[in-house]
C-alpha cells in the first residue's frame, strides 16, 4: 500500500525486526545493499550457503533478506522454534534481481518513520485526520476448516479481539482505517459493526506443495465513507 500510494511522509512498522532492518538498510545503504547480492549466484549451493549465515552485520542482513525472499520457495518468509528461516530453495537459477526496483524503493522510503513494534504500540501514535492501512498475518486457506486453531500461530483470536479495540480507538480519534483480514465468519461478525465490509476476491499463488493455488477470498474493513472509497 505504502509503494502504490507513495505518500510524502509515513511510520511503516511491523514486529518483523528484519523486514524493518531491510527498509532502513535500502532507504539509507541502498548502492551497498546491491553489490552484496549482485556478488551472489542464484543456485542451489549458495541459497543454502546464505540461509546458513548468520550476519551481525544490517547491511549484509538486509542483503541477505532480499536474496532469500526472491529465491526461495514461493517467497515465503518463515522460521522456525529458534527464529532460523527454514524456506527451501526455490529453483530459480534463472532469477535476475531487478536492481533499479530496490532504488527506486529506495527514493520512495527516504520520508519514512521505519519502526520494528507491535501493531499495540504503533496505533498509540495515531492523530486525527490520519489514515491507517492495517494488513495482519492470517491465512485464507482454512476458510471453514480449523481456521481459529491455524492462526493461533500466526494471529490468535485473542489479537483480533485486540485489533478491534484498536480500530474502534482509530474511529473516535477521527482518524480513518484500512483493514484486510481474513473471510471467515468469525473475523466478519468481529469487524462488520462499525465498519464498512468489502468482499474481494484476489489470486492465492503462496502456500505448501498441496496448497490450493488461484482466487481467493478477502474483507477489506474501513470507516472511509462510501462516496470517498471511489476517490
Amino acid at each position: 500500500m505504502f509503494f502504490a500510494l507513495s505518500p510524502d511522509g509515513a511510520i511503516l512498522s511491523d514486529i518483523n525486526e528484519e523486514l524493518i532492518n531491510t527498509y532502513v538498510e535500502v532507504r539509507d545503504n541502498v548502492e551497498s545493499v546491491i553489490k552484496i547480492i549482485d556478488e551472489w549466484a542464484v543456485n542451489e549451493d549458495q541459497y543454502y550457503a546464505i540461509r546458513s549465515e548468520e550476519p551481525d552485520d544490517s547491511i549484509r542482513r538486509a542483503a541477505r533478506f532480499i536474496y532469500l525472499n526472491r529465491t526461495s520457495f514461493n517467497g515465503i518468509y518463515r522460521v522456525n522454534r529458534k527464529g532460523q528461516y527454514n524456506v527451501p530453495y526455490g529453483k530459480k537459477d534463472s532469477y535476475k534481481f531487478n536492481f533499479q526496483r530496490i532504488r527506486h524503493a529506495s527514493e520512495a522510503l527516504q520520508g519514512a518513520t521505519l519502526l520494528a513494534r507491535s501493531f499495540e504500540e504503533s496505533l498509540k501514535d495515531v492523530k486525527a485526520g490520519d489514515l491507517v492501512f492495517l494488513d495482519p498475518p492470517y491465512t485464507v486457506a482454512h476458510n471453514n476448516n480449523g481456521f481459529i486453531e491455524y492462526n493461533k500461530k500466526l494471529f490468535s483470536l485473542d489479537d483480533q479481539f485486540e485489533l478491534k479495540s484498536c480500530i474502534d480507538a482509530i474511529s473516535e480519534l477521527g482518524a480513518f482505517y484500512i483493514l484486510t483480514n481474513a473471510h471467515h465468519e468469525v473475523i466478519d461478525g468481529l469487524f462488520s459493526p462499525g465498519s464498512i465490509k468489502l468482499d474481494v476476491s484476489r489470486s492465492s499463488t503462496l502456500g505448501g506443495r498441496n496448497a490450493r493455488r488461484g482466487n481467493t477470498q478477502e474483507y477489506i474493513f474501513t470507516n472511509i465513507p462510501q462516496a470517498r472509497i471511489g476517490e
